[in-house]
Order: C-alpha cells, then structure tokens, then sequence
C-alpha cells in the first residue's frame, strides 16, 4: 500500500444511505442484496448522523424475533469515525487500528456538518496492499 495515497486517490466515491427511521430488515436487505456490511445513516438534507453494520443486525436480531421492525435509530451508532477526503490512506489505517473498527466515513465539511461522501473499510486498505505488491 502506497502510504502517500490519500483516500480521495484510493476510493471510489458514492455510498449507501439511509435515514434514521428506516426498519432494519430494509437496511439488512440493501447489505445481503449489495454485498456491503455498512449503511451510513443520513437526516432529511443528506448529513452524517450514524452507521449501521452488519454486527449492529446481529445485535438486533439477539435482541428479539421483531427484529426487522425496528427502525435503524435503535441500534445505529451515533459515534462515527470520519476522515477527509484528503486523508492519507495509512493515517486512516492508524485510526481504524486504535478505534478497534473496520470503516471509516469519508465526509466533506458543509457549513459545519459531515457530508458523506463514501465509506473506506480495511477491505479497501487489504485491497490496496495486495495490488501494490504485485
């Protein structure tokens, strides 16, 4: 992995959204249908204000049969670990490493609040390692 790489070099932009409100078997349809194991959870004017992960819908689902009734605001986490796009790729690899997570949210700052704009993952960063050894 090329430790000069900044995320905006390293990442396709684009992301899966949804708002707070939306039920769980919904969101864990978009992550089987789409393969990804993250949604970022947007308000009405597309503005960061959480996450929810595969390991957020098996909580739900230990959590009861009802499940996929629960709207993503139940177990959404509100806490989100964002980086710009300029970021470099090893700093995001440092930040997932002492935060214990898989993801980061890439967000661009609008009028002091986070804009998504794509999520990098560990996977990204293997995939990465594996092509510039190549």
């Amino acid at each position: 992995m090329r430790k000069g790489r900044t995320v905006l070099q390293a990442k396709r932009y684009g992301t899966s959204t949804c708002t707070a409100d939306v039920p769980l078997s919904i969101v864990a349809r978009r992550m089987d249908d789409d393969d990804i194991s993250s949604v970022v959870v947007v308000d009405d004017q597309g503005y960061l204000v959480g996450i929810i992960t595969r390991t957020d819908l098996l909580r739900a689902m230990m959590d009861g049969e009802d499940w996929g009734a629960h709207p993503v605001a139940d177990y959404m986490s509100e806490q989100v670990v964002t980086v710009a796009p300029t970021t470099l790729i090893v700093d995001v690899a440092e930040l997932l490493l002492k935060h214990h997570i898989h993801r980061a949210v890439v967000v661009e700052e609008q009028d002091g609040k986070a804009r998504p704009l794509a999520v990098v993952s560990a996977s990204d960063l293997v995939y990465h390692m594996v092509k510039d050894v190549q």
